[in-house]
């Protein structure tokens, strides 16, 4: 296990890159804890299997250095850098059976035989495997075939990192939830330091003690799911978590209030000094409706029922906002809506803002 260092890391696939917008990898300074298990989440082209490969060394950064624990390993080969990587699709040996892949990995490095045995005996309990132990991969489906791929990257004890590049793309939706689950307990037993490619919110918000937010080949934002939700650094992480994502509205804002269009909203925190594109946001749990004096007037354009709650789509001051209602709850005849103020973000540029109390 090892702590990772990413020492003004950045890479570019261009051989003379001049500014930021040549860089697939922008810069980034941070410490991933020993034991940690991160995610790094974002859309496709935002520059997560980049910073992935350069860890496990398939590329060697443009810029900057990376450490694992007190050691140097940019410019070291993936074999020298004693890690397990997990791929999108499953990698096995279709002549060996299923107790073989597992132990292949130890075999290679001279484990004793009776450590061997013991381990892989323990992954197939695991794996849930045990009356397949024995059967060759090649007759097996695609989501057992990742399963012994996750064996055989959990099956080392003495590894660095053990790296996962959405590794549950071939596997049906209720194994999904059955590997998530099983990858959160085995970290908590094993303590390796894990780090999980997605660019699914549900799998990284499941699965990691921290969440390393991309966009654009930047890192936007590394925290607790709870961090992302509740106070999101950058709007794209508010539109990327939550489903629906927060809601973004261009607003004026002074002081402690924020005027969107000719509407005033009271805001937490005091702000000012905010020059540039300035909005605000609020997620679609905290907006709610009434009937009373003093809300904001939309128009309602759509109501989903997902069952347990409803999801309004609706207008305000020509901005389309969106508002979650619980199950049983109404719609107003003359709808109006409003925000819980201490729930609101303010930006500028995009970026948060921190208020003064």
């Amino acid at each position: 296990m090892a702590q990772i260092t990413l020492d003004k890391l950045a890479h570019s696939y261009l051989p003379n890159p001049q500014t930021d917008a040549d860089f697939a990898l922008k810069e980034i300074d941070h410490v991933w804890q020993d034991g940690g298990a991160y995610a790094l989440l974002g859309p496709s082209g935002c520059g997560k299997t980049t910073l992935l490969n350069i860890i496990s060394g398939l590329l060697i950064p443009s810029k900057g250095h990376i450490l694992f624990g007190n050691e140097d390993v940019t410019n070291l080969q993936p074999e020298e850098r004693n890690i397990a990587q997990v791929f999108q699709f499953p990698v096995v040996y279709d002549t060996m059976s299923v107790r073989e892949n597992l132990a292949f990995p130890l075999v290679n490095r001279g484990v004793e035989r009776g450590e061997i045995e013991k381990r892989v005996a323990e992954m197939i309990e695991i794996l849930d495997m045990s009356d397949k132990a024995d059967r060759k991969a090649q007759g097996l489906t695609a989501d057992e075939k990742q399963k012994i791929s996750l064996g055989r990257g959990l099956v080392r004890y003495d590894v660095n990192a053990i790296l996962f590049d959405e590794p549950l793309t071939v596997i049906d939706p209720h194994m999904k939830w059955q590997l998530r689950t099983k990858l959160k307990d085995l970290h908590r037993q094993l303590g390796h330091t894990m780090i999980y490619v997605t660019h699914d919110q549900t799998e990284a918000l499941t699965f990691a003690d921290k969440v390393v937010v991309m966009y654009e080949g930047e890192v936007v934002q590394i925290g607790t799911p709870e961090e992302l939700f509740d106070q999101p650094a950058h709007t794209f992480v508010g539109y990327f978590i939550g489903s629906p994502g927060m809601n973004v509205l261009p607003a004026e804002v002074s002081g402690k209030k924020a005027k969107i269009g000719t509407q005033t909203v009271s805001l937490p925190k005091g702000y000012k000094g905010l020059n540039g594109q300035t909005e605000i946001g609020i997620r679609p749990e905290f907006v709610s409706f009434t009937s009373g004096k003093g809300g904001l007037p939309v128009e309602v354009s759509s109501v989903e029922d997902i069952g347990r709650f409803k999801i309004v789509r609706a207008s305000l001051e020509g901005q389309q906002i969106n508002a979650v209602l619980g199950e049983g709850e109404t719609i107003p005849a003359n709808p109006k809506i409003v925000f819980d103020s201490a729930k609101i973000n303010v930006y500028e540029r995009s970026h948060l803002v921190k208020g003064e109390a």
